[in-house]
């Protein structure tokens, strides 16, 4: 009821009035909300920005502290703020690998047909890298031994070590054999940028496969949380019994271990799927 008069004290009961003058003047759409609710949301998006997420993780656990009247929720929280934050920076890591894997893939089609239209290979490759990119933080050394006739190979071979271009040794190997033995150059990056691209497919199916399996362990480990709260609307209040009994301290301690080895062991498990 609260949420309610709040939302209705900032929209007034003339909003609608207000947004239809809004639209007349050019000033937005009809249905962009009262001025109140911009600004609400509005400061939730900085608030969200200026908080990472594994933050929340303390913000709950002071929560619960207040519920619980204990201290145990907090070091709980903060002992899984460096947790989280390494899971972030996981993902992160793996979606720049994975958009520069396809960088590489696009840099290798449009050199292709750069050489195909009879471009000469250094300069095919100062315009296939301004167009598709693919090179990291290794494109100026890469660029300058296109443009001033370097060791191209060598400088592909170093940019390659970036998690993602690994095709990028492969692009090494056609350069070399194209300047070396006067094989053809497109050809190869023909067939290289078919094998990138069937890697991909591939590892893009295989997380389809995964998706149930993580999902699966997703729900598993939210089902003590589910149990929590249902033993609070039934008022047999756990947070009591966990946080201020000695055999509820146990169970806690126990189920914490449990619950971490269950995860561990579901990830390792999808980790070496993905390595094999």
């Amino acid at each position: 009821m609260c949420a309610v008069v709040v939302v209705w004290g900032m929209g007034g009961r003339h909003s609608t009035a207000r947004r239809a003058g809004s639209l007349l003047a050019g000033d937005g759409p009809a249905g962009a909300g009262p001025p109140g609710w911009e600004r609400a949301r509005g400061e939730l998006a900085r608030l969200r920005g200026r908080l990472s997420a594994e933050w929340w993780a303390l913000a709950a656990g002071l929560v619960l502290a207040v519920l619980g009247a204990s201290v145990l929720p907090v070091a709980a929280g903060a002992a899984g703020v460096p947790v989280l934050r390494r899971a972030r920076s996981a993902r992160v890591a793996h979606r720049a690998r994975e958009r520069r894997a396809d960088a590489v893939i696009n840099l290798c089609g449009v050199l292709a047909a750069e050489v195909r239209a009879g471009r000469q290979p250094g300069h095919a490759l100062l315009c296939a890298a301004r167009e598709a990119g693919g090179f990291g933080d290794a494109q100026a050394a890469v660029l300058a031994a296109a443009r001033f006739g370097g060791d191209v190979p060598g400088a592909l071979a170093t940019a390659a070590r970036q998690p993602g271009a690994e095709g990028l040794r492969g692009l090494a190997a056609c350069w070399r054999v194209a300047v070396d033995q006067g094989a053809g150059l497109a050809a190869g990056l023909e067939r290289l940028e078919a094998a990138l691209r069937a890697d991909r497919d591939q590892r893009a199916d295989l997380r389809a496969q995964l998706a149930g399996a993580r999902a699966t362990t997703v729900m598993l480990a939210g089902l003590p949380a589910l149990g929590l709260l249902l033993g609070a609307a039934m008022g047999a209040d756990p947070l009591h019994v966990l946080l201020h009994t000695p055999a509820g301290l146990g169970c806690l301690f126990v189920g914490a271990v449990l619950e971490g080895a269950g995860l561990w062991w579901a990830s390792a498990i999808v980790r070496r799927v993905e390595a094999a």
